[in-house]
């Protein structure tokens, strides 16, 4: 992975400013932030992500924050923090361009290698940790709905160790059971 320079930003609510323009085109090039007036606002856990590969140095007025200090911040907003940094950690690790989800109870878009900027997201994302419930009717919605933008919905589950494992996921039937309990446990 080629080096990124020492990023400078500053805290603003949740996330992370950045206004010195070499930095911003840099960070861009690589998929991160999104642009507001002339501004690099990165999402939390992007700069969960540069803080904890000691490539951010952030601060809030005079205080420097580090990974602990955002993180417990990001926490009280969001109880997903940690989980969409593991899950954005590993991506990032594994050499993909990685952004925000848009809706569809997603939380990550992802590009395939070599293709952010030339073509839309391949994957759509959604994180569970391991032991996490979700009603089946909810996990199916959200299946259609990706599957009908022609992204592919893919499943990280974060291990209670901190591992990622990634499930694709194709179309999923559920039938309503209309026979009786009498009759099944005749099965």
């Amino acid at each position: 992975m080629e080096e990124t320079p020492l990023v400078k930003g500053e805290l603003v609510s949740e996330q992370t400013c950045v206004t010195d323009k070499e930095m911003i085109h840099e960070l861009q090039l690589k998929g991160f932030g999104e642009i507001e007036k002339e501004k690099l606002f990165l999402k939390s856990f992007e700069s969960l992500y540069l803080l904890y590969s000691d490539k951010l140095i952030l601060r809030k007025g005079k205080k420097q924050i580090n990974f602990d200090d955002l993180l417990s911040v990001c926490q009280k907003n969001d109880p997903e923090t940690l989980t969409k940094f593991l899950i954005y950690r590993d991506l990032k690790t594994r050499g993909y361009v990685v952004k925000d989800g848009f809706g569809f109870g997603s939380d990550f878009r992802v590009y395939e290698r070599g293709q952010f900027g030339e073509k839309g997201a391949k994957f759509l994302i959604f994180g569970l940790n391991e032991g996490q419930q979700e009603k089946m009717g909810t996990l199916q919605k959200k299946i259609e709905q990706i599957t009908q933008m022609g992204k592919e919905p893919v499943i990280a589950v974060i291990e209670r160790r901190g591992e990622v494992i990634y499930y694709k996921i194709n179309r999923m039937n559920f039938y309503e059971n209309k026979a009786g309990l009498e009759e099944l446990s005749q099965l």
